[in-house]
């Protein structure tokens, strides 16, 4: 299976648009497949390889920046991987971080519907808790 796929065949097979094949080769994290004789671009099953792990590297929230690295490392297989590791402690920690901002938003939108009358607007907790951020209760 070397080079016998179109980019509409690499793009069904990775899940990901043609456009975003054509922006991942133009950053580098593709390489520019080879041409047909009729300067078709010919993709192979490494091509699809990489473009999956580019598209899963993404869709867990890797930065562009870590995506490259972790692809360089990938590239060399015999290599240590601590600089993987590094990189997804890195992840992980913003992801916490994430994760914690979420569950303070959510505390606050539950105590601004808990406190809300369901009246008039006039009365309107939310709307209130909205235009002052100090009524809102939370740890700010």
């Amino acid at each position: 299976m070397h080079g016998d796929l179109s980019i509409g065949d690499l793009s069904r097979q990775a899940g990901v648009k043609v456009t975003t094949i054509r922006f991942y080769e133009g950053a580098g994290l593709m390489p520019k497949p080879p041409r047909s004789e009729g300067d078709r671009r010919l993709y192979d099953a490494g091509h699809v390889r990489r473009l999956s792990f580019i598209r899963h590297a993404r869709e867990l929230g890797f930065e562009m920046a870590d995506v490259r690295a972790l692809l360089e490392l990938s590239d060399r297989p015999e290599g240590d991987c601590g600089l993987a590791d590094e990189i997804a402690g890195r992840h992980l920690t913003a992801v916490e971080a994430k994760i914690a901002k979420l569950t303070a938003l959510k505390g606050e939108l539950e105590r601004m519907l808990d406190c809300c009358g369901h009246g008039a607007v006039a009365e309107c907790r939310v709307i209130e808790a909205l235009a002052d951020h100090g009524l809102c209760g939370g740890d700010h």
